[in-house]
């Protein structure tokens, strides 16, 4: 198979190649990232020049999500020549315009959605569901996601936007972004206890937002069959409770088996079952009517990550293909500690997630 089982046409996929100018050198999240999924969708038959190109975001969007003076500071810092903004997050001259452009996409695939597109996705950088609301953090600049749910809200009048986020970290930015409110539900699945420390059972919202934060906290070594479980368990229930006029995915592939910073074991093809699981949600829940919007995350294995994009685009598109099988594996790191682990028995974990959620 060579081609990916969708119309092209009917693709969204959005590119800039000023995403590769953010750059963190040798800095796990950086530019190859992208340079793997690009050559990855080329062997696919979908060249550079047919991915869309987004432009900047609108910066009062952007700050109905960050505070002004934040941006600015980001901006400043840029220009200035850049720098480490913690230990771990990197500032260079061109990151401010990237991380623009980043959020930009964000806002550009909920318009896709709406108008029919069967698979928005934003394959951009810098990340973002780490970032908080005036601050960057672990390798996020501005949150991307929180940008499409906010657009979503503003422009197409949506009440209800749920965000599935299976990056391998807990999406603290996000989380905290929409903790009082109900017009979000966030759900997460990550490994825990890890970074950044969040995401444990009890994080559940507050006010008005009581209920609509949804953690699956679950140790290393979960693997395709589990996620599986917690999807059909939780996730399901929860989307046809809420009844989400829009999904936004958190699509992170560092809980790949052969991620080099995750303890999980999800491979491609539980990619695939993810993002076509999601995608059936959308389908069967009438206030949704399909629509479902995906924006890049984690991932530091290229080739592993190339292939669960591919897998996931696959997965979101409304034709069936065999393209997983073709895909393949990437190959398992040695040092990964649960690749030759049995799941762990995660049935406690969800039965206390359905118990507090009353799924």
């Amino acid at each position: 198979m060579d081609s990916l089982p969708a119309p092209h046409s009917n693709l969204a996929l959005y590119y800039h190649p000023a995403y590769l100018e953010h750059d963190t050198g040798q800095h796990p999240e950086n530019a190859d990232r992208l340079r793997g999924i690009i050559s990855a969708l080329a062997r696919y038959g979908i060249p550079e020049n047919q991915l869309h190109k987004p432009g900047p975001v609108d910066l009062d969007l952007l700050s109905n999500v960050h505070d002004a003076q934040y941006i600015a500071t980001i901006e400043k810092a840029a220009r200035s020549g850049g720098g480490y903004w913690d230990y771990d997050t990197i500032i260079s001259p061109d990151s401010y315009d990237a991380a623009l452009l980043a959020a930009g996409a964000a806002a550009a695939i909920v318009d896709s959605a709406v108008l029919g597109a069967s698979v928005p996705f934003a394959l951009a950088r810098p990340p973002g569901h780490h970032a908080l609301h005036a601050s960057a953090m672990g390798f996020c600049i501005f949150n991307n996601v929180a940008v499409a749910a906010q657009h979503a809200i503003e422009k197409h009048g949506m009440e209800r936007v749920m965000i599935v986020d299976w990056d391998v970290h807990h999406g603290n930015g996000t989380q905290d972004l929409f903790y009082n409110r109900p017009d979000v539900l966030f759900f997460s699945t990550h490994q825990y206890p890890f970074y950044p420390g969040t995401g444990a059972l009890e994080e559940t919202g507050s006010g008005e937002g009581k209920g609509f934060t949804l953690n699956v906290p679950l140790p290393g070594g979960v693997d395709d069959s589990g996620y599986r479980e917690v999807f059909e368990q939780v996730l399901a229930p929860a989307a046809y409770s809420y009844k989400p006029q829009l999904i936004l995915i958190s699509a992170g592939y560092d809980a790949h088996v052969a991620d080099p910073i995750g303890g999980m074991a999800l491979t491609t093809a539980g990619f695939y079952e993810l993002a076509r699981f999601v995608r059936e949600l959308s389908m069967d829940i009438a206030e949704c009517g399909g629509r479902v919007a995906a924006v890049l995350e984690g991932g530091y294995n290229i080739e592993a990550l190339a292939a669960s994009v591919i897998a996931t685009i696959a997965g979101l598109s409304p034709t069936e293909g065999s393209m997983v099988e073709e895909i393949g594996e990437a190959p398992q790191p040695p040092t990964n500690p649960y690749r030759w682990r049995r799941t762990p028995d995660i049935s406690s974990i969800i039965s206390s997630v359905k118990r507090i959620h009353h799924l």
